[in-house]
């Protein structure tokens, strides 16, 4: 019974997981074939760039967002990254 218990619940986290996309980088190649709906930036980011990633990710899933490529980066201390957003 509890072997059973732990398959549902696993069960039901996958499919909740599955159901939440985040939005993902893509490459300049795979960008030119994509419409572009807008451009969001984050700054003032301390961290490595997997933090940068997680926060355009976030920005670009308010946005509506499938997909961003990045356009603009530069550290002055801390981050500043421009993305270009795709659906």
């Amino acid at each position: 019974m509890k072997t059973i218990s732990t398959l549902v619940t696993a069960s039901i986290l996958a499919a909740l997981s599955f159901g939440a996309s985040a939005a993902t980088m893509v490459s300049a190649e795979q960008a030119a074939d994509m419409q572009s709906i807008g451009t969001i930036s984050v700054s003032g980011i301390d961290g490595v760039p997997s933090d940068i990633n997680r926060q355009l990710s976030d920005k670009a899933d308010s946005a509506g967002a499938k997909s961003f490529h990045i356009i603009e980066a530069h550290n002055d201390g801390s981050y500043h990254v421009t993305a270009e957003l795709f659906n």
